[in-house]
């Protein structure tokens, strides 16, 4: 499995982040469920983080309203020698 994480932006109104709340309840998935926003911020998005198997099944979870416009990032957590090797895993 791979963790990934799964930004889900709706438009900063009232009435937008009303609906997006509504929608991810009704879904009644229990990863939607556990989203945290950022309207309360002024940032308004949803994040998930997810263990799936790739970056399609991710984009599954989302409710469809909202896909077309969430991104999903594939994350990964450097061990220390990767780290401490970091030029060799990533040039710019």
């Amino acid at each position: 499995m791979e963790r990934y994480l799964i930004e889900v932006p709706h438009e900063a109104t009232e009435a937008s982040c009303n609906n997006a709340v509504r929608i991810f309840l009704q879904t009644g998935s229990h990863f939607l469920r556990q989203a945290d926003w950022g309207c309360h911020d002024g940032e308004h998005k949803a994040w998930l983080i997810v263990e799936v198997e790739n970056k399609d099944q991710a984009r599954q979870i989302v409710p469809s309203f909202f896909r077309n416009d969430t991104r999903i990032i594939k994350l990964h957590t450097f061990t220390r020698e990767e780290m401490e090797n970091i030029e060799h895993y990533h040039s710019v």
